[in-house]
């Protein structure tokens, strides 16, 4: 037999150790297993089974006070350190049903009277294998029959199996053993094995009783009248036991023929007797033929709807597993924040959105789900969560744009100051601008008609800014610069030699003019393919003069 969880001494002082860190005080840990938990149908349609870990736990009796049983729910935190998750009273257990549904046999029910809601259904326990199963069985109706002097009602195994695979796979091990935690291990196995047997005589008294019951119920139908071959055997012994008999000296005594006579009628009474019984069990016999055939028929078609039903359910899980909504997805689009730090949470609502509204349309989900009412109503939910992240994102965008403007225009250090040219540096615009860029992307293929009003925004905030530098690096520009006098000498243009001298003092304002397009022509031109690429614009991208050629 493969090693089970149960012999786990270290899961064992795990879950001792859990048990104490809740504040129970005086409590044992009996036997300890890991398990899963699951919700039946639920569970095949995706939903993962958690894993748990059982642990029985024993409360010894103090004064004035009997002893406590309880099953203790434990699960593994983030850090794999088992906590408590539930706590039952064994007393109040009313039922141990393994589910006939699971082929494998490994998963049971345990019932208990004292739930809150009756009409939520009890989670059900999945063991590794059948044996895992069986010991912690056992184990429960061991403490149950010791402790609380019940057992439960048992459904879907049988009791004599159960009890005679306890004697066959609990053994005793040896008593002595030369480490400590081996004498403790041998002590309580030997507890264990006198709880055992106790168990074993109360199941196996238990169906003995059972088959008694099946008998006595069988003899009424019998109506006291023994086998019909059997008697029909006896009537001929005693017919040969007459003819054997000296004749003569049976008819010389009156008496003795009248009694002969008598039981004659009284046998043939009987016979006749028999022969109604008989034709009376052969009609209620196929009476009951016929109700069995029409049980058999209603079965069928009971199963042949469960089977219809259960792939109705599955394929309706499909459905609306499609159709829910994650809410931490809900309350980033409805209602989040746009802060830097969670813009990664605000992307992906994004792309879950654009997906969902994308499975719901005809290509990606099947016709016959189109016009359904869940579907319909869905679908306007989320068009409905489209244009509020839109709308928040787009009022936000236009906000940001506007005070990152500002903050810059109102920071002087941005600016040429007086003596001190300086060339203007978006850098930093753009690397707050481009943490948005992806949210862009995302407006864009949720709502194309929403990117108009935000490149309207950024250009209006770009602008001023331009403007700004511009005239500030005009004006000290314009300071730093000596014109000559006569400015019309060379805004006309040199038409004849004679005027070849004033040429070289317009020089510096060429310089100054061919100096402000040097820098405000590229810079133009930068913000131009930064403003196409961020706002989304179906542009390609630039390549540099002369990589063709290369």
């Amino acid at each position: 037999m493969a090693k089970s969880s149960a012999d786990d001494a270290e899961l064992r002082r795990a879950c001792a150790a859990a048990v104490a860190a809740s504040g129970a005080r005086g409590e044992e840990v009996y036997f300890s297993i890991r398990v899963a938990k699951g919700r039946g149908i639920f569970e095949k349609l995706g939903r993962l089974a958690k894993p748990r870990v059982l642990a029985l736990t024993v409360k010894q009796s103090t004064k004035g006070e009997a002893a406590k049983a309880f099953l203790r729910v434990l699960k593994y935190s983030s850090g794999a350190v088992l906590e408590p998750a539930k706590l039952y009273k064994l007393k109040h257990l009313t039922k141990v049903e393994v589910i006939s549904n699971d082929p494998s046999g490994c998963t049971f029910v345990l019932g208990f009277d004292n739930l809150r809601s009756q009409s939520v259904a009890p989670p059900q326990w999945t063991m590794r294998n059948i044996d895992d199963r069986n010991r912690l069985l056992f184990c429960i109706l061991n403490i149950c029959k010791e402790i609380l002097s019940y057992l439960p009602k048992v459904v879907g195994i049988d009791l004599v199996e159960l009890a005679l695979w306890a004697k066959e796979n609990i053994q005793t091990p040896d008593n002595q053993q030369s480490t400590q935690n081996g004498q403790e291990k041998s002590v309580t196995t030997q507890t264990e094995r006198k709880v055992t047997v106790t168990v074993e005589n109360d199941l196996v008294s238990q169906a003995k009783d059972d088959e008694e019951d099946m008998e006595a119920l069988l003899d009424t139908y019998v109506m006291g009248i023994g086998e019909a071959d059997a008697f029909s055997e006896r009537l001929k012994q005693e017919l040969v036991a007459l003819e054997a008999a000296n004749v003569y000296q049976l008819l010389e005594s009156e008496p003795l023929i009248e009694e002969v006579l008598q039981g004659l009628d009284a046998a043939s009474a009987t016979v006749d007797d028999m022969d109604e019984w008989l034709r009376i069990f052969n009609l209620k016999l196929r009476h009951m033929r016929e109700d069995i055939a029409s049980i058999e028929s209603r079965n069928n078609g009971l199963e042949m709807q469960s089977v219809n039903n259960k792939g109705l359910v599955e394929e309706l899980e499909k459905l609306l597993e499609r159709l829910r909504i994650p809410p931490e997805f809900a309350a980033s689009l409805t209602g989040g924040s746009f802060e830097e730090s969670r813009m990664l949470k605000n992307v992906e609502a994004c792309e879950w959105l654009a997906g969902a509204i994308h499975s719901l349309e005809v290509p990606n989900l099947d016709a016959c789900y189109v016009n359904m009412r869940a579907v319909r109503e869905k679908r306007a939910e989320l068009e409905k969560l489209k244009t509020t992240f839109v709308k928040r994102a787009s009022d936000f965008l236009r906000n940001y744009f506007s005070s990152l403007v500002d903050f810059m225009i109102s920071d002087k250090s941005y600016f040429s100051q007086r003596g001190q040219l300086k060339r203007p540096d978006h850098a930093d615009l753009r690397y707050k601008c481009r943490t948005y860029a992806r949210l862009l992307q995302h407006l864009k293929s949720l709502d194309k008609g929403c990117l108009g009003p935000l490149r309207n925004a950024y250009c209006h905030s770009l602008n001023l800014l331009l403007r700004r530098e511009a005239r500030e690096f005009a004006n000290e520009l314009r300071a730093s610069t000596k014109a000559p006098k006569n400015p019309a000498v060379w805004l006309e243009g040199s038409n004849n030699a004679g005027q070849n001298g004033s040429s070289a003092d317009t020089s510096t304002v060429s310089d100054a003019y061919s100096r402000m397009l040097t820098i405000f022509i590229p810079l133009l031109v930068d913000e131009s393919s930064f403003f196409a690429h961020f706002m989304c614009f179906e542009v390609p991208a630039l390549v540099p003069v002369g990589a063709s050629e290369r």
